[in-house]
């Protein structure tokens, strides 16, 4: 699970592009470039090569702190942290420690926020694939509950296309080509387009059937806490290792009585086992219901 590689980008506001590449480029010991281009990027080049880039992006409410208020403020304000190519076990301390330092300079997330992870897709088969639209399209409720996403990013984040899950369910694709087709079918618009109206669901396949060939997670709101970006990071691994590991999965979505304990039971399965992931199960279950279970120990 923690052997893939990935890549995040982090939406955020309250500090401007300039400030948050000032403080990334001081802790990661990096220079700072200013691009001009039309996201006006700020490049933070570390001594290891890489490349930590600031992006402004439409979608971000801009606003900053004023006293104990938040105000509106510039599209200076406007942030979408990306990420170089990462691997967990030698990035993940690296970056929570350097949103820790974004979060104590000023920023902050708000509802038009989010969180993309991209996962590497090299590795992926079309049965693998078709794994991942079953996994995402059983567990939609559940996971939008437990990340409670917000409403005002409900247009960038939909559920599964419930029509594409059963036609790849019915034809059981033995080819990528066969799987573009079908992910594009419907859409009058240019595939080569990058902001395809296509991309705007939790699980993101645009992404790998153009650009960068990374399967993309969408369904998170954004936070500058090191500790829930953590786990949406194990959890977007966890997932990926599922569908590529996994004979084959249903898309059926479970009766589910009690939220909390079937995300527990679920989180479990997929390697959330231990100490080491107690704060991921619990960032993760926090906002289920757990009702039925005192119903029974009740009785």
């Amino acid at each position: 699970m923690f052997t893939s590689r990935f890549g995040i980008e982090i939406e955020f506001t309250g500090i401007t592009r300039s400030e948050a590449a000032k403080v990334a480029a001081d802790y990661l010991g990096g220079t700072v470039t200013h691009t001009g281009d039309y996201y006006d990027t700020k490049k933070v080049t570390t001594p290891d090569g890489r490349v930590w880039k600031f992006m402004s992006d439409s979608s971000i409410s801009c606003q900053k702190r004023q006293g104990r208020q938040k105000v509106a403020a510039t599209r200076d304000y406007s942030v979408e942290l990306v990420s170089p190519i990462l691997t967990y076990c030698e990035d993940i301390e690296k970056l929570q420690e350097l949103v820790r330092k974004l979060r104590h300079a000023g920023g902050f997330a708000n509802n038009s926020c989010g969180i993309h992870i991209h996962l590497d897709g090299s590795t992926h088969t079309p049965r693998s694939i078709r794994n991942f639209v079953n996994i995402i399209a059983s567990k939609n409720d559940l996971f939008y509950k437990a990340l409670q996403i917000a409403p005002e990013r409900m247009n960038y984040c939909k559920k599964m296309d419930s029509l594409l899950v059963e036609k790849l369910n019915r034809r059981k694709p033995k080819t990528m080509e066969v799987i573009e087709n079908l992910w594009y079918e419907g859409y009058s618009e240019s595939t080569s387009r990058h902001y395809h109206s296509s991309r705007y669901h939790f699980l993101n396949l645009h992404s790998f059937f153009t650009g960068n060939h990374t399967v993309e997670l969408r369904g998170f709101n954004s936070e500058l806490h090191a500790g829930k970006i953590r786990s949406y990071i194990v959890l977007a691994l966890a997932l990926n290792r599922q569908a590529l590991t996994q004979k084959c999965t249903s898309a059926k979505k479970p009766q589910v009585e009690n939220e909390k304990f079937a995300m527990r039971t679920y989180l479990n399965r997929i390697g959330f086992i231990g100490e080491e992931f107690a704060n991921c199960r619990e960032h993760l279950t926090a906002h289920l219901d757990g009702s039925a279970a005192w119903r029974f120990r009740a009785a």
